[in-house]
């Protein structure tokens, strides 16, 4: 959901911009308080996975495109300050290197996948997880669509408070792809942790709960 530059007015390039920084300077701050010594390496490896797997990318209408996010995902594995600051760095070599996202509008791109994304879907499984460890498998799907639908939805009304279309036009299509999206980005993900989960638990800033094999 890379939005291109020229889409956008500039209040809602400002606003969005300003909610970046913002963003982006809390979590250095976080990450350097919170973040364990033995994870640093994975912010390395963790950029690197979700560089090649956000290069997929599909047109959704209006100049957008649909990819997997892997906020979620990074989320859940380092920390969700962390894990925008792995996303931030992801959309801003992508946009300045390959043109996956404007420049002029990295600051909408970084809020909404790197701060948006990131921490609506963190949350959600944790409000699953905090109720009952068994829905943790199922938090990890629910959080994983949520994070995906969260940034559409926010591409979707930064469009339209720029005057670019309305609402009814830009949001079906958007939610459609990106539901889909969603879906299969909590599979994806719940497949990935579960995998770590099993091999190196350890890894994991929460680990969610795995059923043995028989």
């Amino acid at each position: 959901m890379h939005i291109p530059d020229g889409l956008l007015s500039l209040p809602t390039l400002v606003a969005t911009g300003a909610a970046s920084v913002g963003g982006i300077g809390t979590a250095v701050k976080k990450t350097r308080e919170h973040l364990e010594d033995n994870k640093i390496p994975l912010l390395g490896v963790m950029g690197a996975f979700i560089f090649a797997a956000q290069m997929i990318n599909f047109p959704v209408g209006l100049g957008t495109s649909g990819h997997l996010i892997g906020a979620f995902f990074a989320a859940v594995v380092l920390g969700p300050w962390a894990s925008a600051l792995v996303l931030s760095a992801i959309l801003i070599i992508q946009s300045l290197f390959f043109g996956d996202g404007g420049i002029l509008a990295l600051g909408a791109n970084i809020f909404n996948m790197a701060v948006l994304a990131n921490f609506t879907g963190y949350y959600v499984y944790q409000l699953f997880k905090k109720n009952s460890k068994s829905y943790s498998q199922a938090g990890i799907i629910v959080g994983g669509c949520f994070s995906v639908v969260a940034a559409a939805l926010a591409a979707a009304i930064e469009i339209v408070l720029s005057g670019r279309s309305e609402l009814m036009i830009v949001l079906p299509p958007m939610m459609l792809w990106h539901v889909l999206i969603g879906i299969g980005e909590g599979l994806i993900t719940l497949f990935l942790v579960s995998y770590i989960a099993k091999v190196r638990g350890d890894l994991l800033l929460q680990p969610i709960t795995v059923k043995e094999e028989k």
